[in-house]
C-alpha cells in the first residue's frame, strides 16, 4: 500500500507562522508535523509516499529530502503556486499510487495506528474513513458512523482527515482543482464507505495557540515516560 501526505495548503490560520514556515514543517516534540507521519507510516510498512506541494513546496522539498533518513521513499506532486484542493490533489498523484492507498493532512497529529489501513476498505468500498469525537471548535461534526458504515442518519462525528481510498472513488472526476468533501457525501449515500471512531490521540493544529498546546502535551507524555523507565 501507498500514502498520500496532503502538504500543499496555505495555513491560514496558522499566520504569521505559516508566512515563514510551511505549516507542515512546524514543529511539535522536536519533530516537524509530517515528519511525524513519515515516521508513523514508514513504522506501518508503508514506505511508498506521495507529498503534494504549492505553498512554499520548495522548503518541504529541502527539508525532506527523499524521504530515506525517515524510513520512505517520497514522490513529490507539485501543484504550482495555487493548490488544487484536496481531491483535485489526490486525483493529479493518483498515477503514483496505485489501486488502493491511504491520505492523511499534514496538519494533524495523531496517534492512530497506521497500519489498521493495510486491509482497508474491503473489496465492495471505495473508502474508509477514521472519525473522532467532535471536538470544541467543531461541534456539529462531519459524518455519521453506524455498524461499521458511514452514514448521515446517525450522530454526526469529526472526519480525522485519515482516510484509506480505492482509485474508483475519483473515477468520474476530472484534471483541476475541486474540493474533496461532496465526493466523500456522494460514495457516503451510495452506501459504499465503511468507517471507524478513533478515541485516541487526535489533534488538528490549526492554529498557533493549538501548536503550542500540542506541542506542551507531548512534551509531557514524553517526560513521564522516561521517568517511568528504568535506569540503565
Amino acid at each position: 500500500m501507498r500514502a498520500m501526505v496532503l502538504a500543499a495548503g496555505r495555513g491560514e490560520r496558522m499566520r504569521p507562522l505559516s508566512d515563514v514556515t510551511p505549516k507542515p514543517l512546524l514543529q511539535v516534540a522536536g519533530k516537524s508535523l509530517i515528519q511525524h507521519h513519515l515516521e508513523a507510516l514508514a513504522a506501518a510498512d508503508i514506505h511508498e509516499v506521495v507529498i503534494n506541494l504549492a505553498w512554499q513546496g520548495a522548503q518541504i522539498r529541502a527539508a525532506l529530502g527523499d524521504g530515506s533518513r525517515f524510513g520512505v521513499n517520497i514522490t513529490y506532486s507539485d501543484e504550482g503556486e495555487h493548490a488544487l484542493e484536496t481531491g483535485g490533489g489526490i486525483h493529479r498523484a493518483l498515477p503514483w499510487l496505485g489501486e488502493r492507498f491511504v491520505v492523511i493532512s499534514a496538519d494533524i497529529w495523531t496517534d492512530y495506528p497506521l497500519h489498521h489501513c493495510l486491509t482497508r476498505p474491503d473489496d465492495a468500498d471505495v473508502a474508509h474513513f477514521v472519525v473522532v469525537p467532535n471536538p470544541a471548535y467543531h461541534p456539529r461534526g462531519d459524518f455519521g458512523l453506524s455498524g461499521g458504515r458511514m452514514t448521515q442518519q446517525a450522530e454526526l462525528l469529526t472526519y480525522a482527515n485519515v482516510g484509506c481510498f480505492r482509485a474508483e472513488f475519483f473515477a468520474a472526476c476530472t484534471p483541476g482543482r475541486f474540493p474533496l468533501a461532496p465526493l466523500m457525501f456522494d460514495w457516503i449515500k451510495a452506501g459504499r464507505v465503511s468507517g471507524e471512531l478513533y478515541t485516541g490521540g487526535w489533534c488538528n493544529v490549526g492554529t498557533p495557540s493549538q501548536l503550542v498546546a500540542l506541542d506542551e502535551q507531548l512534551r509531557r507524555a514524553s517526560s513521564v515516560v522516561s521517568q517511568l523507565q528504568p535506569a540503565v
